[in-house]
């Protein structure tokens, strides 16, 4: 059991002893509340799969439970049972109920929500973002006009009960449920009437057309000049998703065309846009944008780019930084059902997919914008390098990287080098080792190599490695050996003395990190090599010639 957006994990102590964090407990449930609701297995180290052996749990916990948090929070639905794990060992499942309409809080007025496998505080500046999305978090479920179940497109709903039932991903016991039961289980269906998602996926035009907001798609082609030359807009609400999406990368030629790259006496080619990365994207586009606002999602396509833009903002605790660790649902069952579907990766995974491709077809990351109204994702088409192109082929093949290990040495190779600092920034990692996650076992293969220490470890592509792969690198300083380095100071002062950093950097090579160049002139300071006059940005260094 792996914490996860819905799912998290506390030690006994938590509710018991003299260290009871009740506030801590009381905090965690508001999270859960303000997101999709979940479950805290009080009992179960965070490291650990099982309870203790022989850890016997109090009822008088329980109601401790029922008491205490419901005074320390509003708006806050809970129900804790009492489990015995399989090794014998007793724990706590307190199951924390979605607030459906209303906003959860602690009684002291903090406000809190689940963020992927975190508990994130709601800031002031967020709290009425909250409150407005609170409607799109319910929108799947709702049956605003009542319409039967047998008043459904006949057609959709036998494909939708064909593709349940071929997919893979779908469990044996769901496949093995009566029809009503499937529509319930996927929430397309409630009381005999159909939901907004049920109306999206198997409705009929007429109340697919009225549904507030049923998606609608333009695509439009720009030339070099930035002229519209071509438009498709698929905005008669016929189709369901997946049957826009389906006609989105079936119907648009340009999805055909690729760049041709020699390797040796073969030729590879490499899609202008790959196909599982535009169909990551768009699916991304239909599932999390926001059906509660008018909007059409606009798929435009450039002479250099790519670019998708979805109504609505991120939801809430998702940002363009952290996008490719960070996962929040707004649409959490319309997800559910892209996934099951094979539409789509799992949650948490999708980013990662399209960060992968790619990287491994040596092409820029998305880039991520979030404006006032919408979201727009980028896709450059041009290849980076041809031979990190090679360099990311032949890896792949030859070492089976696994995803992560891809997207790092993509990142590092396409940068001639990194930092631990820009890395982790990139990745958006800020836990101790951290980065040793997604470097697996680039080391290891001695793939990737480091110099320096801590936050001042460079990772760079291991020469031996590149030169097998006949990889013509460019020649800069940015692994430049700290004598070199000194040297290069030292040379550069004796011809233009009392001279400050910036003009330093700017003479010896701006590739070499200005953090680096102030580290080495503090190191020849401080061995008298140097002298250094004046203060902050008045500082100047010059030769210290000695008598």
């Amino acid at each position: 059991m792996k914490e996860n957006s819905g799912l998290d994990k506390k030690s006994l102590s938590i509710i018991s002893g003299k260290n009871a964090d009740w506030k801590e407990l009381a905090k965690d449930c508001v999270c859960f509340a303000n997101a999709h609701g979940g479950k805290i297995l009080i009992g179960i180290e965070d490291h650990e799969e099982l309870p203790n052996a022989t850890q016997i749990v109090s009822k008088s916990l329980i109601e401790q439970i029922n008491k205490r948090i419901p005074s320390l929070t509003l708006q806050v639905g809970i129900s804790p049972i009492i489990i015995t794990a399989e090794n014998g060992g007793q724990y706590i499942e307190l199951s924390v109920f979605r607030s459906t309409q209303s906003v959860a809080s602690t009684t002291d007025g903090r406000y809190y929500m689940r963020v992927s496998d975190e508990c994130r505080p709601v800031l002031p500046d967020q709290i009425e973002r909250l409150f407005s999305e609170k409607s799109a978090f319910v929108w799947e479920e709702k049956t605003v006009r009542k319409i039967p179940v047998g008043d459904c497109d006949i057609e959709k709903f036998t494909a939708f009960l064909k593709d349940i039932k071929s997919s893979e991903r779908v469990s044996a016991f769901v496949k093995e449920m009566t029809t009503e039961e499937i529509t319930d289980y996927y929430f397309l269906t409630h009381n005999g009437f159909l939901t907004n998602l049920g109306v999206l996926w198997i409705g009929k035009r007429r109340d697919r057309a009225i549904l507030h907001y049923a998606p609608s798609i333009q695509f439009i082609k720009y030339n070099e000049e930035e002229n519209k030359i071509y438009k498709k807009v698929w905005d008669d609400f016929s189709q369901n998703p997946k049957e826009l999406i389906s006609d989105i990368l079936t119907q648009i030629p340009d999805w055909n065309e690729f760049t041709e790259v020699s390797d040796g006496i073969f030729r590879k080619n490499i899609y202008n846009y790959p196909p599982e990365v535009i169909r990551e994207l768009i699916a991304n586009a239909f599932a999390h944008r926001n059906y509660t606002m008018r909007g059409d999602i606009f798929i435009n396509l450039h002479h250099d780019r790519l670019e998708i833009h979805s109504p609505g903002l991120l939801p809430l605790g998702v940002t363009p930084s952290n996008i490719l660790t960070k996962s929040v649902q707004r649409n959490q069952l319309l997800a559910k059902l892209f996934y099951d579907l094979k539409l789509m990766e799992k949650e948490g995974s999708g980013y990662d997919k399209v960060y992968e491709v790619l990287l491994g077809n040596g092409k820029e990351v998305p880039e991520v914008i979030e404006g006032e109204d919408r979201v727009v994702v980028t896709v450059k088409k041009q290849i980076i390098s041809k031979d990190v192109l090679k360099l990311m082929d032949r890896a792949s093949k030859e070492l089976q990287l696994r995803q992560r290990e891809v997207i790092v040495l993509g990142l590092i190779a396409q940068n001639d080098g990194v930092f631990a600092v820009e890395l982790s920034k990139d990745l958006n990692v800020n836990k101790p080792n951290g980065l040793q996650q997604w470097l697996g076992r680039l080391l290891e293969f001695e793939l990737i190599l480091t110099k320096g220490k801590t936050k001042g470890t460079f990772y760079y592509v291991n020469p031996e490695f590149l030169r097998t792969t006949d990889f013509v690198e460019k020649t800069n300083l940015k692994r430049i050996e700290p004598h070199r380095l000194q040297e290069l100071i030292y040379e550069d002062l004796k011809n233009y003395p009392e001279s400050p950093i910036s003009e330093i950097h700017k003479r010896i090579g701006e590739e070499i990190k200005q953090r680096t160049l102030k580290s080495k002139l503090d190191e020849m300071i401080e061995n008298d090599l140097i002298l250094k006059s004046g203060e902050k940005r008045w500082t100047t260094y010059s030769i210290n010639i000695k008598p």
